[in-house]
């Protein structure tokens, strides 16, 4: 492991953020939109879920929203990536760093087994959501706020 962090600490990508303050800072603005992006359609999509805006036609919301949550996901993953090459070797000991990542794969499980379900395309033929659908939209938003908070605290440790 080791020898992985310090060949992603020495690569032309870390050293080019480390020379570079301003593509250090683009990056950086990329990961904050990409976060923004993934946190607004999901918290827009949970509150649907969980019922607030029943007059939105969940059929039509939903893929939109879905949609938006994956790019965002990907683009903060392939840019939080890239930042990681800077400190990698600081990330991968930081509890912050690791609660993170660990509550990104659960949100990404989550989302992955919520709309491969069949509570999740009932939900969408009949634009009303069931128990277990809300159950797993109460459990996104915990899920993904918690790593936005983790994320943010990874400075402060």
């Amino acid at each position: 492991m080791a020898v992985v962090l310090d060949w992603l600490s020495a690569s032309l990508v870390a050293q080019a953020l480390t020379a570079s303050a301003t593509l250090y800072i683009f990056v950086s603005a990329a990961h904050i939109l990409s976060i923004g992006l993934l946190m607004g359609a999901v918290i827009l999509l949970d509150l649907r879920l969980l019922g607030l805006w029943r007059n939105m036609p969940l059929q039509e919301l939903a893929p939109f929203l879905s949609a938006a949550a994956l790019s965002g996901v990907v683009l903060a993953i392939v840019t939080g990536g890239v930042l990681f090459t800077v400190r990698a070797e600081e990330y991968v000991v930081n509890p912050a760093f690791l609660a993170k990542m660990g509550l990104l794969a659960l949100g990404i499980v989550n989302a992955v087994l919520l709309q491969t379900g069949a509570p999740w395309r009932r939900a969408l033929e009949a634009g009303r959501t069931s128990g277990a659908v809300k159950l797993s939209a109460a459990f996104s938003l915990t899920i993904w706020i918690a790593a936005l908070v983790a994320g943010r605290w990874i400075g402060f440790i």
